[in-house]
């Protein structure tokens, strides 16, 4: 007999029993679908369950977390940049792709360099940490040749009318252009062969100090006197005139009334007021260390230092309650010097360069030592004459 007509018989014989045993077997068999569909879908769960770990897990093991730095030690980019300054093996960077962020991967436009991402952030943070005015300046980043400032330093014409006459024309401002041009800051460091094959420091934290160091002072020296001829262009570059005769393209001054020295702290105070309202709100002054140490032992008719220290704890000291930036490429104190500029450099001095650095590995030229040839385009000028003004020491 089949199971087939097994279960009919079961069925036929339960049908001619009693209801109480037709219920008993409804429920039972109620049940035990029951049963295996509660199976079924526990199974299903446990399935779906092991299938979402799984996929958490590979995505874990291979995305990288923004702010994790745990396994920089690992990254294919660091790898790849280590080999080619150790060994000049470049092929790691040419079948690079780099995973780009929020910051720029400081990758060159024709490919044939890289700076690797924490090498470039290095020597950024020393260029923007370091005693220049670039701390203190409108700083842009271009990708161009060079880079235009409009500048509105004209004013409207405007007068008082009545109601009966007719309106008169008045004057219109007139709007100037600066071109900043973009010039190649370079350096070159080198090590010997054998240090790079055999060192276990950091060779890119000592590539980026040596680099960052020579950008520094080759950057704050031309943004105070560079001559504009494949440099950027130096505040003390411009002709400086009388600021009771200031006219724009220049920048004014205020003598002390001493050649080569202070006749009082007066002359401080004249400087700050020499500047126009708008600007002082965002003021500083600069001035080199020597400087500084004479500025610093100047009283007022109370004899009250000039220079007075901060009140909060962390809080510099300032001078006439502005801060002081300590440039030493700013000339020190002598007959006829502009050793002390004050102004609001972000409106007044506009430093504009490219995002991208390069490096290349040069092991020819210097044998047995390798040359690590590293370049950056940058420039500067002045882009309103009227928010910087100078100390003079002289009579006049």
């Amino acid at each position: 007999m089949s199971e087939t007509q097994a279960k009919a018989g079961a069925k036929e014989a339960v049908s001619s029993a009693s209801p109480v045993l037709q219920t008993k077997s409804a429920m039972s068999e109620f049940t035990n679908e029951f049963r295996g569909f509660q199976n079924d879908v526990s199974n299903r769960l446990k399935q779906q369950e092991e299938r979402l770990i799984m996929l958490d897990r590979k995505t874990n093991t291979h995305a990288r977390t923004p702010l994790a730095r745990a396994a920089d030690l690992d990254a294919p980019h660091q790898k790849a940049f280590n080999a080619y300054l150790r060994s000049g093996d470049d092929d790691g960077l040419r079948g690079l792709e780099l995973e780009g962020k929020a910051m720029s991967t400081s990758v060159a436009a024709d490919g044939g360099y890289l700076v690797d991402p924490q090498t470039a952030a290095s020597i950024i943070s020393v260029l923007e940490s370091t005693a220049s005015i670039r701390a203190i300046s409108n700083v842009v980043q271009v990708e161009a040749t060079s880079y235009d400032v409009l500048v509105d330093h004209t004013d409207v014409g405007a007068g008082w009318a009545t109601e009966t006459a007719s309106a008169t024309e008045t004057g219109t401002p007139q709007i100037d252009r600066i071109t900043i041009a973009l010039h190649e800051l370079s350096a070159l460091p080198k090590a010997s062969q054998r240090l790079l094959d055999d060192s276990a420091f950091d060779i890119e934290g000592w590539l980026a100090g040596r680099i960052a160091d020579k950008f520094a002072r080759s950057e704050a020296a031309a943004f105070i006197n560079g001559d504009g001829i494949d440099k950027p262009t130096g505040m003390l570059t411009h002709p400086s005139v009388d600021n009771d005769v200031w006219v724009w393209g220049n920048l004014g001054y205020v003598p002390t009334g001493v050649a080569g020295d202070f006749d009082g702290g007066e002359a401080i105070i004249d400087l700050v007021y020499a500047l126009g309202a708008q600007y002082r709100a965002n003021a500083s002054f600069v001035m080199n260390s020597k400087t500084a140490g004479a500025v610093r032992k100047l009283k007022d008719a109370d004899g009250r230092f000039l220079w007075s220290d901060g009140l909060a704890a962390g809080e510099p000291a300032r001078l006439l309650g502005y801060p002081v930036l300590i440039a030493e490429d700013m000339p020190d104190v002598a007959a006829d010097a502009t050793a002390i500029a004050f102004g609001d450099f972000n409106a007044g001095y506009t430093v504009a360069e490219r995002p991208d650095l390069r490096v290349l590995r040069d092991p020819f030229s210097a044998k047995p030592h390798v040359l690590f040839y590293a370049t950056k385009r940058v420039g500067g000028d002045v882009s309103d004459f009227a928010a910087i003004k100078l100390l003079k020491f002289g009579t006049s």
